[in-house]
């Protein structure tokens, strides 16, 4: 008897994926728990195993398509045996699936589905609540676009993500947007000189958008890459935080990491030893930003409406770039670590992140990030901040530089210094110009002290 292989749930707001690559052939065998297929969600790209062993009978979702979860993708059985006839329907996720609890961010996404009073029931309730995915509602929210415009092609008329991608592309119109508030404030020009002249919207007048420009000339020489599955979903992020979301606010910061780095060239051999892993700056970069989330939990909150949610628990996410993109794993209570346990979650998250052996509830829940560009050897970054969150720390490469050094009787000298600059990037819907230098003086002064238990 063939076993049919189910599109897995890989969390309670994910309700479809892609599959990205096959890496068996029908006709050939596997084992069960060997990866057979990898496929992408709105939160992670993963591998996925045989629920049993035997023989790839037949392959039902080609590469790239699209499909619900517990959708069959697949069959196996003994060798020689016939695969069964007829097109795979899609099922109800699988009894057992994986699921992790949601964010707030996915439950604001995540609609209750209630059975349809019609099945040609075509109403906006019907079609957000049974017929369209939170990806496909995320996508009609932030391009605009009433769900009624949609015409559906998945099963009972659910509107799916190609059908978002064609009707966008189609370039079909949007209804009108209401007409901005009277009164709407003007954006501040600078954070940190309420002097500085200011520059936003003139109340009650829409500043309609700048015309599309092609990206080529007829004739001219291109080459054409449809996007990732995840190059979109970031794209989409990016635009939703930056434009849509969160005033972003900057502040640079420079900080000395000469004392860091000796604590860590002195302690490196023992610590890995210890540990089991590498010792690296950001361990201790991490620790210092736990000192200042602790000290201002502004900085560790999100906004919900009117209201400001506090996050009682510290979630570092860690920016990891992957050849494919960017993934953000995230440390959960990080600041019941030491530095070696930072060290250890870090290594492995990143080690998983790149094998694409993450899940779902690795990459959620993150209350704050850091990204560390400074790897590549860039100087500083102003980062998007990742929403729900309010902020993110961007680390600059570490390098020797000259500086101005005073001792302890007032006297001045150039001296060689390992010098790292740092910006935050936060939303200034909650957090003041002061605050954001607030908290980045803590983070500076937990580095330049350089006391962090390993002595």
């Amino acid at each position: 008897m063939a076993f049919d292989v189910i599109m897995p749930q890989m969390g309670e707001s994910i309700a479809e994926a892609t599959v990205l690559k096959w890496l068996k052939a029908p006709g050939d065998t596997i084992a069960k728990d060997e990866t057979l297929y990898e496929i992408s969600t709105d939160k992670v790209d993963a591998e996925i195993p045989a629920p049993a062993a035997g023989v790839l009978l037949e392959i039902l979702v080609e590469v790239n398509k699209t499909v619900p979860v517990g959708s069959i993708v697949a069959r196996i059985g003994a060798a020689g045996e016939k695969p069964a006839g007829g097109a795979a329907p899609a099922a109800a996720p699988a009894a057992g699936a994986a699921t992790v609890p949601v964010t707030a961010a996915e439950a604001k996404l995540a609609t209750p589905v209630h059975p349809m009073a019609d099945e040609d029931d075509n109403s906006e309730e019907a079609r957000l609540r049974s017929k369209s995915s939170p990806l496909v509602r995320e996508m009609a929210k932030q391009h605009g676009i009433d769900l009624r415009q949609v015409k559906g092609t998945g099963e009972q008329g659910r509107v799916t993500k190609a059908d978002m991608e064609a009707f966008i592309a189609s370039g079909a119109k949007a209804p009108a947007a209401p007409a901005p508030m009277s009164g709407a404030m003007p954006m501040m020009a600078s954070a940190h000189d309420p002097s500085a002249p200011t520059m936003g919207v003139v109340p009650g007048l829409a500043v309609p958008p700048a015309p599309a420009q092609p990206a080529f000339a007829p004739g001219e020489r291109v080459k054409i890459e449809p996007m990732s599955r995840m190059r979109k979903i970031i794209a989409d992020n990016m635009v939703n935080s930056k434009l849509r979301t969160s005033p972003h606010v900057y502040t640079i910061f420079e900080i000395d990491m000469s004392n860091v780095a000796r604590l860590r060239a002195k302690h490196r051999k023992a610590f890995e030893e210890m540990y089991g892993t590498k010792l690296s700056f950001m361990p201790f970069i991490m620790k210092a930003v736990i000192k200042g989330l602790q000290a201002f939990p502004i900085v560790n909150s999100s906004v919900d409406g009117d209201n400001i949610i506090y996050k009682q628990d510290i979630n570092l996410g860690i920016a990891v770039s992957l050849d494919w993109g960017l993934i953000v794993p995230v440390i959960k209570n990080a600041d019941s670590l030491n530095i070696g346990g930072l060290a250890r979650s870090l290594n492995d998250l990143a080690e998983r992140a790149r094998a694409k052996k993450l899940q779902p509830s690795e990459i959620s829940g993150g209350t704050f990030t850091i990204t560390n560009p400074g790897v590549f050897g860039d100087i500083f970054a102003l980062p998007i901040i990742s929403q729900p969150q309010v902020a993110i720390q961007a680390i600059g490469t570490i390098a020797k530089r000259p500086v101005v050094v005073t001792d302890e009787l007032g006297n001045d000298a150039i001296a060689i210094r390992q010098i790292m600059f740092s910006g935050l990037s936060f939303d200034h819907r909650v957090i003041d110009g002061a605050v954001g230098d607030q908290f980045m003086s803590v983070v500076k002064n937990e580095l330049e002290k350089g006391t962090f238990g390993l002595e």
